[in-house]
């Protein structure tokens, strides 16, 4: 296992048991970017980075029962915490790194990105592994509950100009990976970056 996959496991699995309760009002946003999908009835998407599920919910209720959810996460710590709270009835859950998904190319209508983008070890290479099982004209949302500027400042750090989330940088980063960025939103209660996989 490389570095990064060690320190990414170190870092969430010691949080993982009292994630939810230190966010416990992100549910909304979820929900809301997880509409901005615009994901059908009987569609497969992928929650990649998965966490504790918060977002499998609102998928799941996009897709309907003819749908697939899949959330997928490094952590095993906090693949048990989607477990204890109820969200593996809303997806099927496995431990996988989104850098080598064990999944079918272009399988999937659409990812679900939630505050994953900071901790991908080889950002380029892992949307192209993104962009892989997504089928073309299928869709990307890269997603935090709180805007760039909210985050640094609770993080007690400033937004340095090679933040990856930074519209200049993404954009060109997402569109050498196989994605067309098509809308971007970073206020202070969200960043939401929308892309289409290109054919």
């Amino acid at each position: 296992m490389s570095d990064d996959h060690t320190h990414v496991q170190e870092f969430f699995g010691a949080r993982a048991a009292d994630w939810d309760s230190r966010f416990p009002d992100d549910g909304p946003a979820y929900a809301a970017a997880a509409a901005a999908l615009g994901l059908r009835e009987g569609d497969r998407v992928l929650d990649a980075g998965c966490g504790t599920g918060r977002a499998l919910p609102p998928l799941h209720a996009a897709v309907g029962p003819s749908g697939l959810v899949l959330g997928a996460d490094l952590t095993p710590a906090m693949l048990e915490a989607a477990v204890w709270a109820g969200r593996d009835a809303d997806g099927q859950l496995m431990l996988a790194d989104v850098a080598a998904l064990p999944l079918r190319s272009e399988s999937l209508d659409a990812v679900f990105a939630a505050g994953l983008i900071a901790h991908l070890p080889d950002p380029a290479q892992n949307l192209r592994e993104l962009a892989r099982v997504v089928r073309p004209g299928g869709t990307l949302a890269l997603f935090h509950p709180i805007g760039r500027a909210a985050l640094a400042a609770r993080q007690g750090r400033q937004i340095t100009p090679d933040d990856l989330r930074a519209e200049p940088n993404l954009r060109p980063l997402l569109a050498g990976s196989g994605w067309r960025m098509v809308s971007y939103v970073d206020e202070d209660d969200r960043f939401l970056a929308l892309a289409v996989r290109e054919s």
